[in-house]
């Protein structure tokens, strides 16, 4: 689903989306969809959508209970996903909603020209 809609921005809005870009953003639906499916009780919701050059992922459910990011471990098996995905997306948060709980979190399309990602930041 996420590579359809991106192939789509490219086709229908012109906008460039990098290899890398869609990847990671594959990558980020992925862990949160499957976080929201595995932890939750109830059903889902994912939003896809194109604002200011980066695409915004928002995954709803309808668990109360936030996720906390574990503190790198190297050596910890599992539980990975979201410190992954706080530290690739340029934005990156979690908001208790009236019910459940929404994560959003935001991937550049474009490459930095640099070649490095923009430092992470909290929406």
């Amino acid at each position: 689903m996420a590579h359809t809609f991106l192939t789509r921005v490219q086709a229908v809005h012109g906008l460039p989306v990098s290899s890398r870009a869609m990847g990671m953003v594959q990558l980020v639906v992925s862990e949160l969809v499957t976080n929201a499916r595995k932890y939750a009780p109830g059903p889902c919701l994912l939003t896809l959508e194109v604002a200011d050059g980066a695409a915004r992922i928002s995954v709803w459910d309808s668990s109360t209970t936030l996720p906390s990011i574990l503190a790198p471990d190297p050596s910890r098996i599992g539980q990975h996903g979201l410190e992954i995905v706080a530290a690739i997306c340029v934005g990156f948060a979690i908001h208790r909603e009236p019910v459940g709980k929404r994560i959003t979190a935001d991937v550049m399309l474009a490459d930095d020209p640099g070649g490095a990602l923009s430092g992470r930041q909290m929406l």
